[in-house]
């Protein structure tokens, strides 16, 4: 029997180094951990929820760092499994005040993710699972893992919570699409941000929603200049505006916006109450370097929100 989660994430993880220099002059680098579902997993536990994540590593040096980390970190990686290619790397630095990154991810150990590495009764332990469109991509294997257990979860009246975050070099727009289509009638919530989105072609939040219409999706997360949910039948929205800060890293800045914003709904709190939380959490973590580093634990969070909203 397994302790009952709030959470489950299914997806990549990556060594990440980084700086704020550029990666042609830096000569030292901060090692962390970075990955789309992880950001998420860590965000919604650093605000209080309970988490599991489940991926591959290699039994290497850096397999050990990220199980010791985690495990220091208070995430539940009793599912996590070896595999025998590499652990993914990437670099990050700043460079004419953007960011630059450099990704060494081909045929890793998250890649080779397969239906046999997954507990069902584990998946049965959460309230709600959540992957990625990059996490489907990865490999042929890793799509079909997403498509079963959001099947499995469906079934089981878990939620279920997906962020396309398909790249544009990394697949085409029609591949995208396709992967969308074998899971979204099993998908409760969907995240979009409409500056990274290659699926539906509009940032306008009222197309987004006619577009996915005739889905079993029940309600969409959307990201454009501020943060708004929307119940896909019309008869609820929520929206704030983005708070205005200087963003300094943006890498993984959508990420932690909804693993804060899934704790704090899973938590009770209102969908309006919810949108603030994450607003304010994201514009802390997109102000410090570092996609997963730099997300701030609830009581920090929490310290910010009378400031910006009384």
């Amino acid at each position: 029997m397994y302790e009952n989660l709030d959470i489950i994430t299914i997806g990549e993880s990556l060594i990440e180094f980084s700086t704020d220099r550029p990666l042609s002059f830096a000569d030292t680098f901060t090692k962390f951990y970075g990955g789309d579902t992880l950001a998420v997993a860590v965000s919604a536990l650093r605000s209080g929820s309970k988490v599991g994540y489940i991926t591959k590593v290699k039994n290497d040096g850096f397999g050990e760092y990220l199980l010791d980390a985690w495990q220091m970190e208070g995430l539940d990686s009793g599912q996590v499994k070896f595999a025998d290619f590499q652990n993914g790397i990437y670099f990050t630095g700043q460079k004419n005040n953007k960011v630059e990154m450099q990704f060494y991810r081909k045929k890793t150990a998250p890649s080779t993710l397969c239906i046999d590495d997954i507990d069902f009764d584990y998946i049965k332990s959460a309230k709600f699972i959540f992957a990625t469109g990059f996490v489907q991509s990865l490999s042929l294997s890793c799509r079909e893992t997403v498509r079963e257990v959001f099947k499995f979860a469906r079934k089981n009246g878990i939620h279920v919570g997906y962020y396309p975050n398909f790249r544009h070099t990394e697949l085409s727009r029609d591949e995208a699409v396709e992967m969308f289509e074998e899971v979204k009638d099993y998908i409760s919530i969907i995240f979009i941000n409409t500056k990274d989105d290659l699926i539906f072609e509009t940032e306008s939040p009222d197309n987004l929603i006619t577009k996915l219409a005739d889905s079993q999706l029940e309600n969409a997360l959307i990201i454009k200049n501020g943060v708004g949910i929307w119940s896909l039948d019309r008869t609820e929205s929520s929206y704030i505006d983005m708070i205005q800060f200087e963003p300094k890293d943006l890498t993984g800045y959508t990420s932690a916006i909804i693993g804060a914003y899934i704790s704090s709904r899973l938590k009770g709190d209102s969908r309006i109450d919810s949108l603030r939380y994450a607003n304010v959490l994201g514009s802390i973590q997109a102000s410090k370097t570092g996609a997963i580093r730099s997300i701030p634990k609830r009581e920090k969070v929490m310290e910010l929100l009378g400031k910006y909203y009384g």
